[in-house]
């Protein structure tokens, strides 16, 4: 009997090792991004994204045979969070990260996967500095468009409609915000036009009164915000409150409905700049229908974080290896479909030939102009 039981408890634990063993053949990839706060909207658009890829991928048999499990990081936004984040991801080995959203973000937490050999590909920070940092930074790549693209084509729009008319340039002090609203003033004193008002606030303020006033009484035509949706909403609620009737342009943050949930109808007619919409390509048919069907709009940046997690998926599957180097190596090299269309990078890491289009907010939803 002894040597009975004994027997069966090494072969309990031969198939306790067995199944450690299949369970360690997993690979763990991340979206990381503000699951929480006031850009929470986003963060659920890239969660949602991940998953759904993640899903579809392990449906067709994974990567290199394994399964891809996901971990979700929340930054809130926040920088130093998004540093604890990434710390957290690296100590979990994970081998991608699609993320995060905010460039405040992305930028700290890239030197933890430089230093941690983690590939990241953002579906959405667009700030120029992400991926102007040479070799050091071989990691880090994007899906989206940059600042100085989206400002040039906000710059452009606003010297040849606006021009001769009075412009304020206002940005929230963040990264992206600062950023992008100084990329598009470039532009636009590049054309020859000079805004009338340059002026700031600070993410998370709710009073715009004094601004809005000083606005009135520069009697601007159209203000530029550089910034989140939730300021954007609130300072043109509040400037059509106090009679001012100036139109508001900005940039992709704006793509989304909480936008219209603060405006109401004090948003119509505001427009903004981002990608044509992925929902209509014919590469994106099957999994918008597969997101609908779940009574899910796959709006923003839902379908960029499913292409983050196909490139990353096809590139290993090619390089034959999740190892940072022979991915990036692929990624570098290779043309890849995806929901988003053919995608391809440059020796930065940024999205070949991205494509900024405007959009206007009308009766609550919002559309290529």
């Amino acid at each position: 009997m002894k040597r009975l039981a004994s027997g069966l408890a090494i072969a309990a634990l031969t198939m306790a090792g067995g199944i450690g063993q299949l369970w360690a053949q997993d690979i763990a990839i991340a979206a990381a991004g503000p699951m929480t706060g006031s850009e929470a909207t986003f963060g659920e658009q890239m969660r949602r994204g991940a998953e759904q890829a993640i899903a579809d991928i392990n449906a067709k048999g994974g990567v290199l045979g394994r399964k891809l499990v996901l971990e979700v990081g929340d930054d809130a936004c926040d920088p130093k969070q998004a540093v604890a984040v990434a710390n957290q991801l690296a100590s979990k080995k994970v081998a991608f990260v699609a993320g995060h959203y905010c460039s405040s973000s992305s930028i700290p937490a890239s030197e933890v996967y430089a230093e941690a050999g983690i590939l990241q590909i953002s579906p959405a920070s667009t700030n120029p500095t992400l991926t102007d940092r040479g070799a050091k930074f071989a990691n880090v790549f994007r899906v989206c468009g940059r600042d100085d693209q989206q400002g040039s084509v906000a710059g452009a729009f606003l010297a040849d409609k606006y021009k001769g008319k009075n412009i304020a340039i206002i940005h929230d002090k963040s990264t992206y915000g600062k950023g992008l609203a100084d990329e598009t003033k470039k532009a636009l004193n590049a054309k020859g036009v000079t805004e009338k008002l340059y002026d700031s606030v600070t993410k998370g303020d709710k009073d715009f009164t004094a601004l809005v006033s000083k606005m009135k009484a520069a009697a601007i035509d159209a203000i530029y915000f550089g910034g989140y949706q939730t300021e954007a909403g609130l300072m043109v609620r509040q400037a059509r409150e106090q009679g001012l009737q100036a139109r508001l342009i900005s940039g992709d943050a704006l793509v989304s409905m909480e936008f219209w949930s603060i405006t109401g109808k004090a948003g119509e007619g505001t427009l903004m700049t981002f990608g044509p919409d992925p929902r209509k390509f014919p590469s994106a048919k099957t999994m918008v229908e597969a997101f609908k069907a779940k009574g899910y709009d796959p709006e923003g940046y839902t379908l960029y974080s499913y292409a983050a997690v196909q490139v990353f998926a096809k590139a290993a599957e090619i390089a034959k290896s999740v190892k940072v180097d022979d991915v990036v190596k692929v990624m570098r090299s290779t043309k890849f479909d995806t929901v988003l269309g053919q995608l391809g990078f440059d020796g930065k890491g940024d999205v070949l030939s991205p494509a900024y289009v405007f959009y206007e907010w009308k009766d609550g939803k919002y559309a290529e102009m």
